[in-house]
């Protein structure tokens, strides 16, 4: 709430709780978290590699040809803002949701690039561009322990992989994201874990369960600092006997039973698939769900590359936002989608390639933002003529998850304590974005 509405009685009673390990500043944070977070649930489009800003949200019209590219700019529904030529479902569509140019940090590869955008927390050493490291917990890790699992079903889902730096850090397995691998698109798709194997009946799995509850009784060290393993078998497999007893992860997962328009809506392809699949779950009551989307690492002819992705996955990410919409439930779900950094403003042709690309670049970079509460057809920030670098309204990856994070709810700067019982801030800078809230 803001601090102007505060009353009397609401001073007495966080000045108690300030008395009691809390301070004044972070109860007031909570509450205004609390006050609007409007959404319930979240589904990242995780566009791994690093996606071109100028190709997608940005283009630079006006630019020479070695910063322009082959692609046409093109109108949206907001007057003055124009995407580039293959976006033309979400141009029309931006009048139901923001779009934020001006994200900027200094982690141009991957491994960094991926965990300072992911979790809001920039590595603590230097990192390799292809490593896979957890220093701090996930968005969505966090959000699952913050905001718990429905009935019968994990609280966070990653589709088809895990992102590298998708994990829960000292939260714990039990925040680890449930991988659902596979082309939902396929005929034959089957989730793991959610039904019983092939030759296992009911019988023979009940006899499996009694001997494991046995095991079970055995001494357990519960201390978080001592990292019993034990303890995260146990988390893995009363997870899976769960998902194999549920009747809401089986209808969740019964994409087949989607009308045949409505999957060619999304598109029949394995991403289409997954974002239709992120909706039945977020109408399961799931909080976090990654759609994890590779291959965005444009070194070697982009141009070429994209004329074939853009238009599907403009198709299905429109898609996507409209069906919640009119489903009622894009009010109360976030749809974000971004990857680690934006790309080179120049093109060029690297030693080795045949075609032009652009190369990482951290300086400047696009995310789309839809849900919770968002305004339509909110343009935050700006890079300069050429998309070096972000120059107005310049914001930083921890203004991004903050936001994320208030939007559910949840204070971005809420103190974590780690396995050695050690306090840590969720977020270190703990700023959303205003224009988004």
């Amino acid at each position: 709430m803001p601090t102007s509405h505060v009353s009397r009685r609401d001073c007495l009673q966080l000045g108690l709780a300030g008395l009691f390990g809390g301070s004044f500043v972070s109860a007031l944070r909570a509450r205004d978290a609390a006050t609007a977070a409007k959404a319930k649930s979240c589904i990242l489009i995780w566009m791994d590699g690093g996606p071109t800003h100028f190709e997608t949200f940005d283009p630079k019209p006006d630019a020479p040809d070695e910063y322009r590219g082959e692609f046409k700019a093109i109108p949206t529904a907001i007057p003055g803002v124009q995407f580039s030529e293959h976006m033309t479902k979400l141009a029309k569509l931006l009048d139901k949701y923001a779009m934020i140019r001006s994200i900027r940090h200094e982690q141009g590869n991957h491994g960094a690039g991926n965990h300072y955008m992911m979790t809001g927390a920039p590595p603590r050493i230097p990192v390799g561009c292809g490593a896979f490291v957890s220093f701090h917990p996930s968005m969505g890790s966090v959000i699952a322990a913050e905001k718990g699992a429905p009935a019968g079903l994990p609280a966070y889902f990653s589709m088809p992989s895990m992102s590298r730096s998708g994990g829960p850090n000292f939260l714990g397995a039990k925040y680890a994201p449930f991988v659902v691998g596979g082309d939902p698109n396929g005929a034959s798709f089957r989730v793991r874990d959610v039904a019983l194997p092939d030759g296992l009946s009911g019988e023979r799995f009940q006899g499996r369960a009694e001997v494991r509850s046995e095991v079970d009784k055995f001494q357990r060290i519960l201390d978080k600092a001592a990292g019993d393993p034990a303890l995260a078998l146990d988390e893995h497999y009363h997870q899976a006997t769960d998902l194999m007893n549920s009747k809401e992860a089986q209808a969740a997962f019964e994409i087949s039973r989607e009308p045949v328009k409505t999957r060619e809506r999304y598109g029949r392809n394995a991403f289409g698939q997954r974002a239709l699949l992120a909706r039945r779950l977020v109408e399961a009551g799931v909080p976090f769900i990654t759609v994890y989307d590779g291959g965005w690492d444009h070194h070697s002819d982009i141009f070429g590359a994209l004329r074939t992705r853009l238009p599907s996955w403009d198709q299905t990410v429109a898609a996507l936002i409209t069906d919640l919409d009119e489903r009622g439930l894009l009010d109360s779900t976030l749809v974000i989608a971004l990857g680690e950094f934006g790309r080179t403003p120049k093109i060029s042709t690297l030693s080795g390639q045949s075609k032009p690309g652009r190369d990482h670049w951290a300086n400047a970079m696009s995310v789309l933002f839809a849900g919770g509460g968002t305004p339509g057809g909110a343009v935050i920030g700006a890079t300069d003529r050429k998309g070096y670098a972000a120059v107005e309204r310049v914001l930083s990856p921890e203004n991004f998850v903050s936001t994320v994070y208030a939007k559910l709810g949840i204070d971005p700067g809420k103190i974590l304590y780690n396995a050695q019982g050690r306090p840590t801030h969720l977020v270190s800078e703990p700023t959303p974005i205003k224009e988004l809230m």
